[in-house]
């Protein structure tokens, strides 16, 4: 029987290799540029050392302030799954520190997304595996439950379905449907290109910001 507060659906497959790493190469930003600069949790930092994040999630609910549900998940991950926890967004109490951020490492897992706090940062910062969370705090779990096992999430405002694709590096994180990454990558591509020619016009001093007054005429005038 299914108990509400304590369920646990399988994880979708992690995606392949070559949409992970198309992903890896482009600045989340670029890519949320490309879903309407309206999509991607707010107030997460990046807690290790800089290295982009990229994989399908694999997301859990849990009582803010309790971490069983998390370690109930590691049993639903693969390698290159993204565990996204929404944990209320509670600051008080760290959810995951150094041994689960190793063992998720140990397992092959892409990063880890936390909407609430960790701790052992100082170990965290020292390695580059992906760990993105609101806060730092020295204050442990509680491990009495309860929490669901890929459902739906919200992280930073950002809701997050089992499956996402799930992007991270120092700007920020974001969640992109597997239906919307061709289109949202061919954006983010095609700016990306539109934005080296602009760095390099401005190295030989070509910058043209003529379109500025026209365009704040128009927005003035409505």
């Amino acid at each position: 029987m299914t108990v509400i507060g304590w369920r646990r659906h399988p994880s979708v497959p992690p995606a392949g290799p070559e949409i992970v790493k198309v992903l890896r190469d482009l600045p989340v930003s670029l890519l949320g540029d490309n879903m309407a600069r309206a999509s991607g949790a707010l107030g997460l930092r990046a807690w290790h050392r800089a290295a982009p994040m990229a994989g399908t999630a694999v997301t859990v609910r849990t009582r803010p302030g309790d971490n069983l549900a998390i370690y109930r998940a590691f049993s639903s991950c693969r390698p290159g799954h993204v565990l996204v926890v929404d944990g209320g967004g509670e600051t008080s109490q760290a959810v995951m520190g150094d041994i689960m951020c190793s063992y998720a490492e140990h397992l092959g897992l892409a990063g880890v997304v936390v909407d609430g706090a960790i701790r052992d940062v100082a170990a965290i910062r020292s390695r580059s595996f992906p760990v993105h969370a609101l806060a730092v705090t020295h204050r442990g779990p509680y491990k009495n439950g309860p929490g669901e096992i890929n459902v739906p999430v919200s992280v930073g405002g950002m809701v997050v379905h089992p499956g996402d694709l799930v992007v991270g590096d120092e700007d920020g994180v974001l969640a992109i449907a597997p239906s919307d990454v061709e289109e949202v990558v061919r954006g983010a591509r095609a700016q990306a290109l539109r934005e080296a020619a602009a760095l390099a016009a401005i190295a030989d001093g070509t910058y043209d910001l003529s379109w500025v007054s026209g365009h704040e005429r128009r927005m003035r005038e409505g």
